[in-house]
């Protein structure tokens, strides 16, 4: 027994000692990281605590994909049930006679045991099943090296924990009931109560131990590190919008000049939660499967950007520094592919966050290498110049709205209930004007009382931002905050989601607090409540709705749109709807920027083309714009209208 004692305290202590030595290094890389905005990643302890209920513990995230949702799920769950057994098996060890008081005795514990060592074999067997033979597209670039290797420890850990149960059944020390231990006890019949059974007991639980101890040490130096942190990076993550992004701090009289920071250029600018999402990264590729980008051929794989940055993490600094992060760790080109719709955080099933990652590379390579993409560049200086990244003058921003009769506030003018914030691609656009003319025409319908700021109102920044210039967006944010708190507006109506997450989400950090509504929300309103009697007859056409990234996903308005879309027609869903849509091709500053590779946009008319629908339904002048656009050089024989128009229309039928 002492013997036993010793050799179980050397392992035990070569382990730990392992374990605490990898474990020092991360958290000093966490600790020298940048800090992270407080209000983004503390508080709202209750939604904090159901997102760990619900994707750490109930894995949400992962049973997304059913099948190896589970494969997961069943080697999660098993592990939670099995921790106890490994207080058992040291035990043991040391004494064969003695186990934990009470719960080592109990029949329903051990059952709990069996049935989910079962299990984990399943999910591991269904692991090297997909890995092996299905060998999905998502795992490319991933260590696959490594994922044998733990699955080759998992299986090991519960199959000796098995055959350790087994033979203690054979030989009588069992110190539960082995009627509630069917498997353990079906094998018991393997072994005879012989010295050779002796033996193999004393082999099986040290072979357990042992397993476990190793995987421990290994644990945290393999990309399996996500074990023991994704937790902590659930927990932080992100509560607010999923559609805001963290401001930069220019003039922060608390921060030295020298600690600024202008975006990501190195691996010390990233932020404590950017290092700590790339220590959570499974690998699992379920980022590059929804990345619109990566699907329609371009470079970007959310995940390998990812992964390349936590190499760059790691990496130790040569004589001149850091490595840059653009193009030492991340090519460049697939910077610039992503359109920030958010699929890849949507489908990460540990939180990370990999908008923020390339939103901030691109403030590093805008704000201080001035490196962006040639085709962006009028665009940029337009919202500079003109106030709109169409470059038309504030003049005319109005003129959409001639022989209407809508009212332009003024400065000391009594403030609307709504103040309808029509964007530019709305007020310039020629398509997507339409949009902003039904939408007034249908408030008018409703005596809905509301006004537009006309030349007042300039570009939200949100273009600007994406692109990587915090700079402008921050310059324009604090100038339409001013200009909506002179006005004394409380209510914002706006029809475009990329405005509405500005507004919403990101203007409260620059003093603009407002009730934000996106126009699909207070028309369908307006339907419910009976205000507007739209005209729906039997034979109606039927109607495929696309949501917007930034209005479904980014920000759950989801059946808005849809109520509208029931109300004046017969709706079709498209194979990925909902926060599964798939990304119109216009975000992250792309409406101006030229496609690489497959376009996104013909991609997504394809998909909306099949359904056979007549109309394509959408709740974005972006979306029109770009949607238009792809029916066109698809060849596709669909009509795109924004659903405030077939709305109006609808109204204008009911009229004649």
């Amino acid at each position: 027994m002492l013997v036993s004692a010793l050799a179980l305290a050397a392992a035990l202590i070569a382990s730990g000692a392992l374990f605490a030595t990898r474990v020092r290094l991360l958290l000093g890389l966490v600790r020298a990281a940048a800090p992270a905005q407080a209000a983004q990643r503390t508080g709202d302890t209750a939604r904090r605590a159901r997102n760990e209920a619900t994707i750490v513990l109930a894995q949400r995230k992962l049973l997304q994909r059913l099948v190896p949702g589970l494969m997961h799920a069943f080697i999660f769950w098993g592990f939670m049930v099995l921790i106890p057994t490994i207080l058992i098996a040291l035990i043991g060890a040391v004494d064969k006679h003695s186990t934990l008081p009470w719960l080592g005795h109990q029949g329903w514990y051990s059952l709990l045991v069996d049935v989910f060592c079962v299990l984990v074999l399943v999910g591991v067997i269904a692991a090297v099943y997909i890995r092996k033979v299905q060998r999905p597209g998502r795992f490319k670039g991933s260590h696959l090296g490594e994922a044998d290797l733990i699955l080759a420890l998992i299986a090991t850990i519960v199959v000796s924990l098995l055959l350790w149960h087994a033979s203690r059944i054979a030989l009588h020390l069992n110190e539960w009931p082995k009627a509630w231990s069917p498997v353990s006890n079906g094998l018991s019949h393997v072994f005879a109560e012989n010295q050779a059974t002796r033996v193999l007991e004393r082999a099986f639980v040290w072979i357990h131990i042992l397993t476990i101890l190793s995987f421990l040490a290994y644990l945290p130096r393999s990309k399996h590190l996500h074990i023991f942190v994704a937790a902590i990076n659930v927990w932080f993550g992100r509560t607010r919008a999923g559609g805001r992004l963290e401001p930069l701090k220019f003039d922060d009289p608390d921060i030295p000049e020298d600690e600024l920071r202008f975006g990501a250029g190195k691996a010390t600018d990233l932020t404590w939660k950017q290092v700590l999402d790339t220590f959570s990264c499974t690998e699992c590729g379920r980022c590059q499967d929804a990345c619109p980008a990566y699907a329609t051929g371009k470079i970007l794989s959310p995940k390998l950007v990812i992964m390349g940055l936590r190499d760059a993490v790691f990496a130790k600094p040569d004589d001149d520094g850091p490595a840059t992060l653009v193009p030492d760790a991340v090519p460049a080109e697939s910077v610039w592919d992503c359109v920030t719709c958010g699929a890849c955080i949507q489908a990460c099933p540990v939180s990370i966050e990999h908008v923020d990652h390339i939103v901030d590379l691109r403030r590093h390579l805008v704000m201080v290498e001035s490196s962006f993409p040639a085709e962006a560049e009028p665009m940029l200086r337009d919202v500079e110049r003109a106030s709109n990244p169409w470059g038309k003058p504030q003049s005319e921003r109005a003129d959409w709205a001639a022989g209407l009769g809508i009212r332009i506030l003024e400065p000391g003018d009594p403030p609307p209930d709504y103040l309808y914030w029509v964007g530019c691609a709305s007020s310039f656009d020629e398509r997507a004007r339409k949009s902003a003319q039904a939408t007034a025409k249908v408030l008018q319908q409703a005596n809905v009382d509301f006004a537009i700021l006309g030349p007042r109102e300039s570009c939200t920044g949100d273009p600007a931002r994406r692109m990587g210039n915090e700079y402008v967006f921050q310059a324009f944010a604090e100038q339409n905050v001013e200009t909506l708190n002179e006005a004394g507006v409380t209510k914002v109506l706006t029809g475009c989601p990329h405005c509405f997450n500005t507004l919403a989400n990101e203007y409260p950090d620059f003093g603009g607090r407002y009730e934000v509504i996106h126009h699909s929300e207070l028309l369908s309103d307006l339907v419910r409540e009976g205000r507007i009697r739209p005209q729906r007859s039997p034979e109606s056409s039927e109607i495929t709705y696309h949501d917007s990234c930034y209005l479904a996903r980014h920000n759950d308005v989801l059946q808005a749109p849809r109520e509208i879309v029931s109300a004046i027609g017969k709706p079709i869903e498209m194979g990925r709807s909902g926060k599964q849509t798939f990304c119109c091709g216009a975000g992250g500053a792309h409406m101006w920027m030229e496609e690489r590779a497959k376009p996104i946009n013909e991609e997504r008319v394809r998909e909306a083309a099949a359904t056979g629908a007549a109309t394509l339904a959408v709740a974005c002048p972006f979306c029109t714009v770009m949607l238009d656009d792809g029916v066109q050089s698809a060849g596709a024989e669909l009509r795109v209208a924004d659903v405030a128009t077939l709305l109006s229309e609808a109204l204008d039928d009911e009229a004649r």
